[in-house]
């Protein structure tokens, strides 16, 4: 049997929106299904596979160049995946519906422990290039498990998350960026009654507003958003304050108190302002984040990079910055409990088949601007 799948053959250059669509980095081929590498894995057929910040960050070419020593060509896209297993495992029988945790650590590639994965932080795992599989920070992103974006992957029993009747699965697909969120609101102690901001309100900034209300004691939470819907959502979400951007060292100001200078070039920040701020823009919204921090605050970087900042408020007032990146420990049996009660209805609001690769693509680079939160495949729909 053979797979019809989206798959990744380069790092483009730099592009964005239909351009990245019809450029070299990704190809619709007919391929066979990957083997198995071993005991422990099982195949699994996606029922919905979402679209990515990061997916559109590599067909784009604003990817970091350190990221290409940790994947292996040609790979095939996603890792945001509800679907079915296909083989019998122990406490997995054959038809499980599951999510996956797509990290490829030292557990699934047959290896002992690593102090990451010995920690339950697998997201830390130093061996991400050896073992049984080949080279690959997560699945989506390794040749030899293929990924979301096909009619077969294989993922080992470690990866698979059983998904109650409760949670259908326009849910169980945010459950992987909803583990990232519980997982970015743990990197960094949180104090009852902090003052928090969150910097975007695509799927991660809103899914990162839920952690925070669910997880912490957190008092108000400001979010940045550019578009109306993304305003409505945040407040569902769980914010206090909803903000333009480029009104948000003024209004934080009002709220926290604090002095607003105005340098010769570039934007206006605060001496004083809020205690915490996460930047959930993949992040052009760092420079934001760094300015709007009171001295000493902590700003969280959740998603991955692709833009250059200005630094000097982090030397100058003293600036924790944290990276976040995956989940570990109980951030993903978090996630499917939040997911069940969360107000996530509507979020998957574009579905595509495999065949309409291009649209989807197109649709999920411009969605704050259409309107959507959450752009999947449904590799079903092909058959």
């Amino acid at each position: 049997m053979t797979t019809r799948t989206a798959t990744g053959t380069s790092v483009g250059g730099r592009a964005s929106g239909w351009m990245a669509a019809n450029l070299s980095p990704l190809r619709l081929l007919n391929r066979p299904e990957p083997r198995l590498p071993g005991a422990g894995w099982t195949r699994v057929r996606p029922r919905l596979s979402g679209i990515c910040g990061s997916d559109l960050g590599l067909l784009t070419g604003r990817n970091s160049p350190y990221l290409s020593a940790l994947i292996s060509l040609p790979f095939t896209p996603g890792h945001e995946v509800v679907g079915d297993t296909l083989d019998d495992l122990p406490d997995l029988p054959k038809g499980t519906r599951v999510v996956l945790d797509p990290v490829l650590g030292c557990v699934p590639r047959g290896l002992e422990p690593c102090a990451g994965c010995a920690a339950d932080q697998p997201s830390r795992c130093d061996h991400i290039t050896a073992g049984r599989v080949s080279a690959g920070m997560q699945t989506g992103y390794c040749a030899d498990t293929g990924g979301g974006w096909s009619r077969v992957f294989v993922a080992h029993a470690s990866q698979l998350h059983r998904v109650p009747d409760t949670v259908d699965d326009e849910r169980a697909v945010l459950v992987e960026p909803l583990a990232c969120a519980i997982h970015t609101v743990r990197r960094a102690p949180i104090p009852d009654g902090a003052s928090v901001l969150v910097v975007g309100a695509g799927t991660v900034g809103l899914l990162t507003t839920m952690a925070l209300r669910e997880y912490t004691k957190a008092g108000p939470i400001y979010v940045i958003a550019r578009y109306g819907h993304q305003r409505e959502l945040a407040r569902e979400a769980g914010a206090t304050e909803v903000l333009a951007s480029d009104r948000a060292a003024r209004a934080l100001r009002r709220a926290t108190g604090g002095f607003l200078a105005r340098p010769e070039r570039g934007s206006e920040y605060l001496l004083g302002g809020v205690d915490l701020a996460f930047d959930c823009t993949a992040g052009s919204g760092l420079d934001t984040a760094l300015r709007v921090v009171r001295a000493g605050g902590t700003v969280v970087m959740s998603g991955m990079p692709n833009a250059g900042v200005d630094l000097t408020p982090l030397w100058f007032r003293e600036l924790n910055l944290v990276g976040a990146y995956c989940s570990g420990g109980h951030d993903f049996p978090d996630a499917l409990a939040l997911a069940q009660s969360a107000p996530l209805t509507g979020y998957v609001d574009a579905v595509y088949p495999l065949s309409r690769w291009r649209d989807a693509i197109g649709h999920a680079s411009a969605a704050g601007r259409l309107g959507s939160v959450k752009v999947a495949f449904d590799p079903t729909k092909d058959q």
